[in-house]
């Protein structure tokens, strides 16, 4: 079952590899734009990489990858998708940075103990069969200190559960989001453990590309949307992230974001 899942994994995400217009990503919005929280909180958590070794692990297009050997990684670029794989290296290319692309099962990372500074990962769990295997896995790569970050999904909140719902046909069919309780396991494993959420109000964004704006959640990928035009949609953003704040001071809250990003030392 598990062999079966990983393989309709594999063949979306070829696809939707062989659409991608490296041209057009603007690599450093997945990182500093306002509407890219998650990765936000993750950058002042991890502080410098420069000269560390990187596994960015479901690695996607490759944003991830070449953003931080920009920054003076040593990155290896990882995807079940080979055809990712092939689009993050070409996406190294145009932005004049060197990274390795490698194919990999995050179940069992082909690499020994004790080999990685810092692995990330991005939307990548909740792709995954056996998420705890996969962070057992890369505890496993990991130096002592070294680091884990990543950011996915959650599955508490009605809202994105109605647009998960209407979106089948930019996602896949087996994905999980997360429970918001993988956190005490990651932090019975690691030794030390930074987490937070992210979009709440904010999710009113989705509501007005759906109700107002008119966009189908099958026309048009939303995380990517509010990476590409987060310049125009920043003053209603910045109003929502003040208003998050607020909610996740209430017990239990954290529960009903989109998203979960950690960080944790080995």
């Amino acid at each position: 079952m598990k062999d079966e899942i990983l393989k309709k994994e594999q063949e979306f995400h070829d696809r939707w590899a062989s659409l991608i217009d490296v041209e057009g990503i603007r690599v450093r919005d997945y990182f500093e734009a306002c509407t890219a929280p998650e990765n936000r909180f993750i950058l002042q958590q991890i502080g410098n990489v420069r000269g560390k070794l990187l596994l960015d692990l479901g690695c996607g297009a490759g944003e991830n990858s070449v953003y931080f050997a920009s920054r003076g990684a040593r990155c290896v670029a990882s995807d079940y998708s080979p055809g990712m794989v092939e689009v993050a290296l070409k996406l190294a290319q145009s932005n004049g940075v060197a990274i390795e692309g490698r194919v990999i099962n995050a179940m069992a990372i082909d690499y020994p103990d004790n080999t990685f500074d810092i692995v990330y990962a991005s939307n990548l769990l909740h792709h995954i069969p056996n998420p705890k295997l996969t962070i057992r896995e890369i505890h496993r790569v990991l130096k002592p200190g070294g680091v884990i970050c990543f950011w996915d999904p959650l599955k508490h909140n009605p809202v994105i559960n109605v647009y998960r719902q209407m979106a089948t046909k930019v996602r896949t069919e087996d994905e999980t989001p997360l429970d918001i309780n993988l956190v005490r396991f990651i932090d019975d494993l690691f030794g030390r453990t930074i987490y937070d959420t992210f979009w709440i109000a904010t999710l009113w964004i989705f509501l007005q590309f759906y109700l107002i704006e008119k966009v189908h959640p099958n026309s048009e990928r939303y995380w990517k949307k509010i990476i590409i035009e987060h310049q125009r949609l920043q003053k209603t953003y910045d109003r929502l992230e003040k208003i998050d704040r607020l909610l996740k001071q209430i017990p239990g809250m954290k529960r009903f974001a989109w998203n979960l990003a950690v960080v944790a030392i080995k």
